[in-house]
């Protein structure tokens, strides 16, 4: 979601290239915080920074633990096969049949169910919110039964029979008959989208639990400078290279299965995906005694909501901007710690201390800051249908029109690691704080410029196509062939190379806001709210798609971008204040939780 994402194996040298290698000193040092530290086996003979050199000292990432290469590399075979086959599915449902195949393939236009580009948008945004709904399923299952990792084994296995549908979907003498052909890969992407659903939820928290301290600590570099080591600027890292491992899945993925189609059919473009997904079973088994895994808790939803209830008590007015006001308090949170509870007051429910009530209070704050994604993956999601549509209409000198969309994986392996090496470290050398909200900011109103970038592209194709504003079905009335504008498919490059760096600055920011800020026994749980607001975008895509066909594309991405600009403006309003606190939030105790009560 989000952005065409997959994970990657060169990338294992580049995330420990050029990079500040922090020696630890293995000699136990006295703390110099004025706070004692309990041993925990994770930070004990750290030294740790003073108030003073958290203000002064320059801020490194540690190294990532190699575990957490192990599992990008399943989410890049689980990338690869999500994207190889999706990139497939506006061509098969939007493009009829080529006359004389059995296999849809053609070297000009490959096709099957020809149901037309509304169709194509409605289906597509049906799976996109299918599989970011079912996160949350899979969330609470994680947390409560089985654990993320026995959740992420057995939506694999639900995942593989999902694809083996989409094979028999599109196999000659069944997709030439295209109300069954339409049945099957209905069935299949619901399926593929209940295991992919579990998958997701619970591989982006697993793969930032690899690594276990949460406390910054001293460290020096191999030149002798003395730095702060910051848990929270590893968990960044270490998500821009999950992220980089997911654009590589998915690079490779949509490329391949593009030809495929084109020059096989879609029953190859189909089942070479499912081929790199059954690496997954074989990396989790491979891995199974070295990965970090956090045992399932038991709910702790409902005792969240039961906090907040008891917390808001009192503080309703018929006045909705004092409600407002009262909900948002600074002192919201104190009234609902059970250290103001005595005796026979105390709640049954209340099994837990005042610092959990604190991260519980940190994990609502960063879920407030989810609900505006929606409208940030409104643009984002005009990858998966409309660029592609438009990318048709221009001319491609036999290039696929689904291949573009590839230009926004490409452009994320290029500038990750350009950001990660350069970018980031340069801005915190300049004394630059550019925190998460900050980032997110950006990321909506680059997102606005690539939605405005495509507006101006598709005006100028109605302007420059023999039938005006009805390129998709502009034929040659002699022959029948498609007539597109004059303009050249690369021209669409800036559209995606801003959404790439959109998704650099918003999507993988909200994966390392989602982690950081929750609580660890609801980290599957925040993250598929995070994941979730992908589905919410979808549900409101489908409010557009009225906008998704000739001759109204304009209106389309200039709704998009305008949208994206306004919530960008109103999301850096309402959460600067948050943004000040955010060293504050990171550094918050570890909370107590029997779940046993």
């Amino acid at each position: 979601m989000a952005g065409l994402q997959a994970d990657k194996d060169i990338i294992a040298g580049l995330a420990e290239a050029a990079r500040d290698e922090v020696e630890l000193d293995k000699k136990k040092i006295e703390s110099t915080t004025s706070h004692e530290h309990e041993l925990d086996g994770i930070h004990d003979g750290l030294e740790f920074p003073t108030d003073q050199e958290r203000a002064t000292l320059r801020r490194v990432s540690d190294t990532i633990p190699w575990a957490a290469y192990l599992i990008a590399v399943c989410e890049l075979s689980e990338r690869f096969s999500y994207y190889g086959t999706t990139v497939v599915f506006t061509n098969f449902i939007q493009q009829p049949l080529p006359a004389g195949s059995k296999t849809g393939a053609d070297v000009k236009q490959a096709g099957a169910l020809g149901l037309g580009q509304r169709a194509s948008t409605g289906i597509g945004t049906f799976n996109t919110f299918w599989v970011y709904l079912i996160p949350l399923f899979g969330a609470y299952i994680a947390d409560t039964r089985w654990g993320r990792f026995k959740t992420i084994c057995v939506a694999v296995g639900v995942a593989l029979v999902g694809h083996v549908l989409l094979i028999i979907s599109s196999v000659p003498g069944v997709i030439e008959h295209s109300r069954g052909s339409l049945a099957c890969f209905i069935v299949a992407i619901v399926i593929m989208g209940v295991g992919t659903g579990g998958f997701k939820s619970n591989v982006s928290p697993l793969v930032a639990e690899q690594y276990k301290r949460t406390k910054p600590f001293i460290g020096h570099t191999k030149q002798g400078e003395r730095v702060i080591v910051d848990p929270a600027m590893t968990t960044s890292r270490i998500y821009l290279y999950f992220y980089l491992f997911i654009n590589v899945g998915s690079l490779i993925g949509q490329i391949s299965m593009a030809y495929s189609e084109k020059y096989v059919g879609f029953w190859l473009a189909y089942t070479l995906p499912t081929i790199v997904f059954m690496i997954c079973p074989f990396v989790l088994y491979f891995g199974r005694n070295m990965y970090v895994r956090s045992p399932p808790q038991g709910s702790v939803l409902s005792k969240s909501i039961l906090i907040w209830r008891t917390a808001a008590r009192g503080r309703w007015s018929w006045n909705p901007v004092q409600t407002w006001r009262n909900l948002n308090a600074a002192d919201f949170w104190e009234s609902a710690k059970p250290s103001n509870f005595r005796g026979e007051n105390r709640p049954r429910w209340m099994t837990f201390d005042d610092e959990w009530v604190d991260e519980v209070k940190r994990g609502f704050k960063a879920c407030s800051v989810f609900l505006w994604f929606p409208i940030y993956w409104l643009t984002y999601n005009q990858l998966n249908n409309n660029l592609t549509s438009q990318a048709a209409t221009m001319v491609t000198n036999g290039v696929p029109n689904d291949v573009l969309s590839n230009l926004d994986p490409f452009a994320l392996i290029i500038f990750i690691p350009i950001v990660d090496q350069f970018i980031y470290p340069a801005l915190r050398r300049w004394g630059i704080n550019f925190s998460p909200l900050k980032r997110i900011t950006l990321g909506f109103f680059t997102g606005a410029a690539a939605m405005v970038y495509t507006a101006v592209v598709q005006h100028y194709i109605y302007k420059r196509n023999p039938c005006g504003y009805y390129v998709a079905t502009c034929s040659d009335p002699v022959t029948g062939d498609p007539l597109t504008s004059d303009l050249n498919v690369w021209i669409q490059t800036p559209s995606y190379v801003l959404i790439a760096f959109s998704e650099i600055f918003a999507s993988i920011t909200g994966l390392e806001y989602a982690f950081t800020k929750a609580p660890k026994n609801m980290r599957s749980l925040v993250m598929s709210v995070f994941l979730f607001m992908s589905a919410i975008a979808a549900a409101l895509g489908e409010a557009f798609v009225a906008l998704s066909a000739d001759p109204l594309l304009v209106w389309n991405y200039a709704v998009m971008g305008v949208l994206a600009f306004i919530a960008g403006c109103i999301f850096w309003f309402q959460y600067r204040e948050l943004d000040a606190q955010e060293d504050q939030l990171n550094l918050l105790d570890e909370g107590h939780y029997d779940e046993k009560h």
